[in-house]
């Protein structure tokens, strides 16, 4: 089979404006990127559409990923074969991943969003202008410092750090000078990757620039000597943080290899942040498609859980359906087989490894609406694999298909596609996993014990220090969002499978005010990744002519 380069290359896209009229977007609404992108502005008139929902999610993955992009995009693809309009919205890879563990992430095989290279690599500039934001903002943080500090902040106790859009361990901890005494001792800082920035959290669930200024302003970016939150409204800098962002905040609008329009728009990962594209995209697919289709990143534990919980409060709209995207691979490896042995059939380790879908499932079910599992089947799949696992589903009574996607685009999910259509066409009540006026102690337990499995959630010294201080200020009726590994259930990556009775410890707890959520961190987190042994880097060339290859 070809690679997925050679795919995008001999790909014949359609100019934009024809991907546009699809979804009735007047061309007064689009600015374009040359011939295969566009920039969509909120002047887009309401239609009358289905407004089905369908959120993609995942079981636990392998450090590969299994393909729950490829299963969207191909999904998308099968309900436009079925006569649906429909509309794809999905995260902006960040660059870090691309050329580090993972290399491209816009689908794979005859599923892949186009053009592929461009949206892998720098697209419209959406995450560089969310990088200068952020950095800008740290920058006039430690010029008010140093020109006199008029707002008596803490040099001590500045908790904005900076950000950059690659994988770069060496920028984990850094010291800085922010005074203007050469004698005074450097002050402890951090990168982090762009994808974790309260910014790209704040464009993602910003409803209009108005919003997004407002959001911006409620930043916390550190305490006064009297220990009293400082925000950036009180820096007076909003108007210009909004200003860099003002074009970063339009959905980007590009195309399937089949040519379903594709919204592609923001990109927080799942595991150190909210793991869903912006709810801007989202709303335009539903103001202009039929079936919009959505992808929580990571597994249904991260991403899933999240968008049910954070994202459809902002978005005023519960998904109609969801499905949930599995294969052998990562099954066998939440049954404790080694990852480098993972092509080989292994049937005892797939049927330990089935309780980890059953647990995914069941965190999904929970909430009320229709689950669908979507088995991603892999070339080294055997057909004794393939039956275990379809007879796994059918004694539990949950709707399943295989797909193959990767191989065969649209034409490998038309049973995924019928499924789904039946799905949204239910009536079904939505439930949360807890109500905003929970304490923020019985909302993370009544997330860890219904999405994790978990039996209770313990706290370090230091973060129970921080709860009580978040409850003092008022902050403990925000939503949470619980940063965690996304290879295992617990906070453990090595615990695979689908462990009972483990706690859950969280080890740090930050308020993100613009954002409008608190950040609890389970376990050890890194919030500036590392590139692997080999990056997906080395294998990249360009040749003279400027073809491309290695970029998966």
């Amino acid at each position: 089979m070809k690679t997925d380069a050679e795919i995008s290359q001999e790909a014949r896209l359609e100019p934009i404006s024809k991907i546009a009229a699809k979804l009735n977007i007047p061309s007064s609404a689009q600015s374009a990127y040359g011939n295969q992108i566009a920039k969509i502005s909120n002047q887009v008139p309401d239609q009358e559409t289905k407004q089905k929902l369908v959120l993609v999610t995942a079981t636990n993955p392998t450090k590969a990923g299994e393909g729950k992009s490829t299963v969207l995009i191909g999904l998308g693809d099968a309900l436009t074969k079925l006569g649906q309009r429909t509309a794809i919205a999905i995260r902006e890879p960040s660059m870090g991943p691309v050329f580090g563990m993972k290399g491209g992430a816009a689908g794979g095989g005859y599923s892949q969003i186009e053009p592929m290279i461009e949206i892998n690599l720098n697209f419209t500039g959406d995450l560089h202008a969310i990088t200068e934001a952020h950095n800008t903002l740290a920058a006039l943080i430690d010029n008010s410092i140093f020109h006199g500090n008029p707002l008596n902040l803490d040099p001590d106790n500045i908790v904005w750090n900076r950000v950059e859009d690659v994988n770069d361990r060496g920028l984990r901890r850094i010291q800085l000078q922010r005074g203007k005494l050469r004698e005074q001792q450097p002050a402890n800082s951090s990168f982090s990757i762009t994808a974790a920035s309260e910014i790209m959290a704040i464009l993602c669930l910003a409803a209009n620039l108005a919003d997004l200024k407002h959001r911006l302003g409620q930043i916390l970016i550190g305490y006064n000597q009297k220990q009293e939150p400082v925000l950036v409204s009180d820096l007076g800098v909003q108007d210009a943080l909004t200003i860099i962002l003002k074009d970063a905040l339009q959905p980007n609008l590009v195309q399937t290899l089949a040519g379903t329009p594709a919204i592609v728009h923001g990109g927080p990962f799942a595991n150190i942040a909210m793991g869903c594209n912006s709810i801007l995209a989202t709303k335009l697919g539903l103001k202009t498609a039929d079936y919009t289709l959505t992808e929580a990143g990571f597994g249904a534990d991260l991403g899933g859980q999240k968008f049910m919980d954070l994202v459809t409060p902002q978005l005023q709209k519960t998904p109609d359906a969801v499905v949930v995207v599995a294969s052998v691979r990562s099954l066998k490896l939440n049954g404790n087989q080694a990852e480098s042995t993972l092509d080989q059939e292994n049937m005892p380790a797939l049927r330990q490894g089935v309780a980890n879908l059953d647990r995914h499932v069941h965190a999904m079910e929970a909430y009320g609406k229709p689950v669908i599992v979507a088995i991603n089947q892999f070339s080294s799949d055997t057909d004794a694999e393939l039956a275990l696992l379809e007879q796994h589903l059918q004694k539990r009574h949950v709707p399943h298909a295989l797909t193959t996607t990767f191989q065969n685009g649209g034409a490998g999910a038309l049973e995924l596609g019928k499924l789904v259509q039946k799905a949204c066409d239910q009536t079904a009540d939505f439930h949360r996993t807890y109500q905003p006026q929970d304490s923020l102690e019985l909302k993370l337990t009544k997330i860890a014990q219904r999405s994790y499995g978990a039996r209770k959630v313990t706290f370090s010294e230091s973060a129970h220090s921080q709860l009580i201080d978040i409850k003092q200020r008022g902050w403990d009726k925000l939503p949470v969002c619980i940063s965690k590994t996304q290879y295992s259930l617990t906070d453990d990556p090595q615990k695979m499978g689908a462990p009972t009775g483990f706690e859950i410890h969280i080890t740090k707890l930050e308020p993100k005010l613009g954002a409008g959520f608190i950040v609890a961190q389970a376990g050890k987190i890194i919030t500036m990744p590392g590139l692997p042994t080999m990056p997906a880097a080395s294998n990249m060339k360009i040749t003279d002519q400027g073809e491309i290859s290695g970029l998966f």
